[in-house]
């Protein structure tokens, strides 16, 4: 029944091409813009190049955008009657929850896959030490966000409000230092949001802290314990956001 249920789950979710696009098309297409074509991608940093970066944030971009989404409709389906039907079969809440976080994880390779081996082909360089702990971190740390998504699902419940929280991703990776470099009072307040340790800590086997810049002023280093902190953080707070809605949620019932 498991595996039968992660089956249809995971090809229900793949053959969903508006999803899919923005999962994994869109990021590769990003990568390629800003990363594959610029001419300043062979340039070293760290134990990579400057390619490598940009491919390494992508991938995250997408790998979020995965877990979010599906993480909202497991909120929703649940709320919307589906959590009744599935009473009627052996399956419990612990076995659908886990088939949900193993489709999410399955979904977030697809972006990484997608974006590792564009970059392969288009330039990225790094040790493999780099490559290999990334896309683990990049895969693995992408599930923190299905709360990110749960949340918005058990707050508002509806299928907008699942798109809502996908569509938050873009602003947040803009104020989580992914799509370009912030510094300045950007750069600290960057530091508060929820992808920017997540992002650190993928991009870390390639900088090893140090942080990009725009070429304006000194290199900044953030410790390995500024993102494992934002990351320890900000799991606790989605978690206690989404313990609070489910009891919310069932107090209505």
């Amino acid at each position: 029944m498991n595996t039968t249920y992660a089956r249809l789950e995971l090809l229900r979710t793949t053959r969903d091409f508006v999803s899919m696009f923005f999962v994994a098309i869109l990021p590769a297409f990003f990568f390629i813009i800003f990363g594959a074509a610029q001419d300043f991608g062979d340039e070293r940093f760290g134990n990579g190049n400057v390619t490598m970066y940009i491919m390494v944030s992508m991938a995250a971009y997408g790998a979020v955008t995965a877990t979010t989404g599906i993480g909202g409709m497991a909120a929703v389906e649940r709320m919307q009657g589906w959590g009744r039907q599935l009473g009627l079969t052996p399956m419990g809440d612990g076995h659908y929850i886990a088939i949900k976080a193993l489709v999410s994880v399955a979904i977030a390779t697809v972006p990484v896959a997608l974006i590792y081996a564009l970059g392969y082909f288009t330039g990225a360089d790094g040790t493999w030490q780099a490559w290999l702990l990334s896309a683990i971190v990049v895969v693995a740390g992408a599930t923190l966000f299905a709360l990110w998504g749960l949340a918005f699902g058990l707050a508002f419940r509806s299928e907008a409000a699942v798109s809502a929280a996908s569509g938050s991703i873009v602003i947040l990776a803009f104020l989580g230092n992914i799509f370009f470099p912030l510094s300045g009072t950007l750069l600290t307040f960057a530091k508060l949001t929820p992808l920017y340790g997540y992002a650190g800590l993928a991009r870390y086997p390639i900088t090893e802290g140090e942080l990009a810049n725009q070429g304006t002023g000194p290199t900044e280093h953030d410790a390995l314990w500024v993102p494992l902190l934002n990351v320890g953080v900000w799991t606790l707070i989605l978690a206690v956001i989404a313990v609070w809605l489910v009891r919310r949620s069932r107090g209505r019932q």
